[in-house]
């Protein structure tokens, strides 16, 4: 499904671009720029920026690449705690991973991974020497001594100067990382020192998405940046030291503003004298916000954004993966709007199919699961669990029919192939459920259309189903949410089991 077109990426790219040289310029052509958000499938600035490319960073390293150095910071502690992506469904670690190997499919090399905060933690270890047997080259930094109160100790032999220099031949260095929170600043700063060490007057820069400084503190785009990152307790403000240099309003995060005042000191301590900046925004180079084409779209987007991670926080709550308070702290962010639940479209209808479902009596032990999807077109499709699917494949067959316009009494998928894969689940694998979760249902969806046209039909609609909002009554099983991350789909779920049993494979 295509968003209304809220974003221009070509106007972005040119002006980024532009912009982040012309930094490069003002320093002795040695750059530091801290890569903030995700360099990669960044679908956060995606649903909230609509027509926003989730690839749009790549694209710009791309027109950069000859200018540049890339390095890759990972915080050892988040290797240890096993940190998760949560719209990949992967480690920091294995998406780091997958960072690289994305880059050298765009035609992109790693300097080297920087493991940062590194104390010879197990997983830490583990991680650099597979790094290292695969030829990538890697570097451990520790905690740096004194920061943040200590300014002689960190900008000294023992602080920043304790890390390993990494040698860089390119006038942009950009520095990038899985994450917040991976350690790109404390790296950024410590390269900068190195070379002001050797007589090279580097600078530092930031590049990060949101919140855009030039729209208002409370904008709805601003807002949704609250939201996505309300478990690690970040706000936005108006940046003071940005209003008392300049008397211009400008937005900023708290983290930036916190820092600012030790960073600007360290600077000043590495290169001699005041630093270029004098508040966070104008360390930053980001150019989004004169890409916006559709102020009114991107409200809405955005507005449905929070909605979304008061739903998904709801559920890592029950998991036991956040606390109360990120929940709190995201339901305020949605009052603040006046809005409701059911202000997401597809979340009454997919309550009323479990409803339905229940009256019904075709629930598994007795639980009764409901989903609805948004096609875009202004036509919503409900599904339900049933003896044979799970709801999210009954939700996904109805909506692949509706869009091949086939009619209800043709089945896609014929009893006999059905009954195959319930008997290798059970007779075979020995697992306890007989209904078949969407991975399953779209495998025996592509055997189906060998001989099936009906069934060959739908499937070819599998790729409209791109950026349609989906609900669903219960938290999905793992085959049916990497069913539905791989259609691409923006998923919310209440806060329910669709089992009785703790542990599910």
């Amino acid at each position: 499904m295509e968003a209304n077109t809220a974003f221009n990426n070509e106007k972005y790219i040119q002006e980024q671009t532009s912009e982040i040289l012309k930094r490069v310029e003002k320093f002795d052509n040695k750059l530091y720029l801290e890569f903030g958000g995700k360099l990669l499938f960044d679908y956060h600035a995606s649903r909230v920026l609509p027509g926003y490319d989730p690839n749009v960073k790549m694209r710009l390293l791309q027109a950069l690449k000859d200018e540049a150095d890339i390095l890759l910071c990972i915080y050892a502690g988040d290797i240890e705690r096993k940190k998760i992506r949560a719209d990949f469904g992967i480690t920091y670690d294995s998406d780091a991973l997958k960072l690289i190997d994305d880059l050298r499919g765009w035609g992109i090399d790693v300097l080297g991974v920087v493991i940062t905060r590194f104390e010879n933690q197990p997983s830490a270890l583990q991680f650099k020497y597979k790094l290292e047997r695969r030829n990538i080259r890697v570097y451990t930094h520790q905690y740096t001594k004194g920061y943040p109160t200590d300014i002689d100790l960190i900008v000294s032999d023992e602080g920043y100067g304790n890390n390993e220099y990494i040698e860089t031949d390119k006038p942009l260095v950009i520095v990038t990382g899985p994450g917040p929170g991976s350690g790109k600043l404390a790296t950024s700063l410590s390269q900068v020192y190195h070379d002001y060490k050797r007589g090279v007057f580097a600078g530092y820069a930031k590049f990060e998405t949101f919140p855009i400084w030039n729209l208002p503190l409370k904008h709805p785009v601003n807002v949704a940046y609250e939201a996505a990152t309300a478990d690690i307790r970040d706000f936005n403000l108006i940046d003071p030291f940005h209003l008392e240099a300049y008397n211009q309003k400008t937005v900023n995060y708290n983290r930036d503003v916190e820092v600012f005042p030790v960073l600007k000191r360290i600077l000043k301590k590495i290169m001699g004298d005041e630093p270029f900046y004098k508040s966070p925004t104008d360390m930053g180079v980001n150019r989004a916000g004169f890409a916006i084409t559709n102020d009114k779209a991107t409200q809405e987007a955005a507005k449905q954004e929070v909605i979304r991670r008061y739903f998904r926080y709801r559920c890592e709550y029950v998991m036991g993966l956040t606390d109360k308070e990120t929940v709190q702290r995201v339901e305020l962010l949605v009052k603040d709007f006046n809005l409701e639940l059911d202000y997401r479209r597809v979340v009454e209808p997919a309550r009323t199919a479990a409803i339905k479902g229940r009256e019904s009596g075709k629930g598994n032990e007795g639980i009764f699961c409901g989903a609805a999807i948004d096609l875009g077109n202004g036509t919503i499709v409900v599904g339900n669990n049933s003896p044979q699917f799970h709801a999210a494949s009954s939700l996904i067959l109805h909506a692949i029919k509706q869009l091949a316009e086939i009619p209800d009494k043709i089945k896609l998928l014929p009893p006999n192939i059905v009954e195959s894969v319930r008997n290798l689940k059970t007779k075979v694998l020995n697992e306890k459920t007989l209904s078949l979760d969407l991975e399953e249902t779209l495998i025996a969806l592509s055997i189906s259309a060998t001989v099936n046209p009906a069934a060959q039909l739908a499937m070819e609609k599998l790729g409209e189903l791109h950026g349609c909002e989906v609900h669903m009554t219960h938290i999905p099983t793992p085959g049916d949410e990497a069913g539905l991350r791989r259609l691409g789909v923006n998923l919310t779920s209440d806060p329910n089991f669709s089992t009785k049993d703790l542990f599910i494979s």
